[in-house]
């Protein structure tokens, strides 16, 4: 059929078309404009309906982007991630060409711990813009899948990108403590902090790798410094540190039953008057002091202890003074016979036995006994090496 000869005029026809996609338009803005006020009520689930009817309505409106990102926040806060995702998803397809609803998936599911799909997303973000916020985001997504080579490699770009910016040298130092290269980590933290003295996450990250050496004085001095200028990191960081210190022994309490300062050669009868009996047997006590709660089952297993005589690197530190040890020497049994853990206070109560000889002279160094200790704190942290064992004479080594 001929339109012409049939008296339908094509520019009326344009011209409806276009009225009617400009009244799509402007329900569409309607429906926007209803979810913002719905939105800013608390009214999620309603907002999220009027976002949907807004997209539906008018996808190719300049606002439809608007609503559909819209839509996912009501999602979220609704708490469905799933329905949120879609949005993320819609706004996508309304524009193909944009990194922006893409990298709002992508955080989305970072945010979740859905790190191989958050992956997925940047590196679509990244052929779309490679940008070198982009290239950050996917490091930091290879950095918490565990994949320290792909992160050093996406920072190390952006430090390239961006040789006057932080993130770089930030994520470099972050992805290099995660490998255990600490020294290279101080260098990149460092180098972030050169660009911004005020890039106070830097100081604190730094504070984690010194702790992660084992130099508390050095994260020390961060939370010192972090203390007068964000509270929160260095509290934060203060508690860090303390996770991850080594437990040490700190003292022995004067509570133990065991003279443990008296000499070389004291007769056993000098601990307990009971022993002057041959074969007599008789428990004692020791209460030592540990810097930070313990894990209770590694403590009180008794073969985590040990009780021997003294051989130190000098004469003074060796049992009898390194004196030959006579006949009528006796020690105590090789682990305690018990142990008792009170997590209140820090302390360990171990008991402990020595036997009277047969011809009940025994004698005994008490200051040169050792005890030493080779469990762990909650944490898992193994003793440190220096403060893991305690004597009389030579107090905790």
């Amino acid at each position: 059929m001929d339109l012409l000869s049939g008296g339908i005029d094509p520019q009326s026809m344009f011209i409806s078309a276009a009225q009617q996609s400009q009244q799509m338009e402007q329900l569409a803005n309607t429906a926007l404009s209803q979810g913002m006020d719905l939105y800013q009520d608390g009214k999620y689930t309603e907002a999220a309906e009027a976002f949907r009817r807004s997209v539906a309505l008018s996808p190719t409106s300049q606002y439809a982007q608007t609503s559909a990102d819209y839509m996912a926040s009501s999602y979220i806060k609704l708490g469905r991630i799933d329905k949120a995702a879609e949005a993320y998803k819609t706004s996508m397809q309304l524009d193909p060409t944009s990194d922006a609803p893409v990298l709002k998936l992508a955080n989305l599911y970072f945010a979740e711990g859905r790190h191989q799909d958050a992956l997925m997303q940047y590196e679509k973000a990244v052929r779309l813009n490679p940008s070198a916020a982009n290239y950050y985001s996917l490091g930091q997504t290879h950095l918490a899948m565990g994949d320290y080579s792909q992160a050093e490699s996406a920072f190390s770009r952006v430090q390239r990108m961006e040789p006057e910016a932080t993130n770089g040298y930030f994520g470099l130092g972050q992805t290099y403590n995660k490998m255990e290269r600490y020294d290279d980590a101080v260098l990149q933290f460092k180098a972030a902090l050169e660009k911004d003295e005020e890039f106070y996450t830097a100081y604190a990250e730094l504070g984690y790798n010194y702790a992660d050496m084992g130099l508390m004085d050095e994260a020390q001095e961060m939370v010192d410094f972090l203390e007068e200028n964000d509270a929160d990191l260095a509290d934060t960081l203060s508690r860090y540190m303390y996770k991850v210190d080594p437990p040490q022994i700190m003292f022995a309490s004067a509570n133990g039953s065991f003279l443990k300062t008296l000499p070389m050669r004291t007769p056993l009868t000098a601990l307990d008057s009971y022993l002057v009996n041959a074969n007599a047997s008789q428990t004692f006590t020791m209460e030592f002091q540990f810097s930070k709660k313990m894990d209770r089952e590694s403590v009180e297993d008794i073969y985590n202890w040990s009780i021997t005589r003294a051989n130190g690197d000098n004469l003074t530190e060796k049992y009898n003074f390194g004196f030959s040890i006579p006949d009528t020497e006796v020690t105590p049994k090789a682990y305690p016979d018990y142990v008792y853990y009170d997590d209140r206070n820090l302390t360990a109560k171990i008991t402990f036995s020595i036997q009277q000889n047969e011809t009940a002279d025994g004698t005994i160094d008490p200051a040169h006994i050792v005890f030493k200790f080779n469990g762990e704190d909650v944490y898992g942290n193994k003793m440190n090496p220096d403060f893991d064992e305690y004597s009389g004479f030579s107090g905790v080594a």
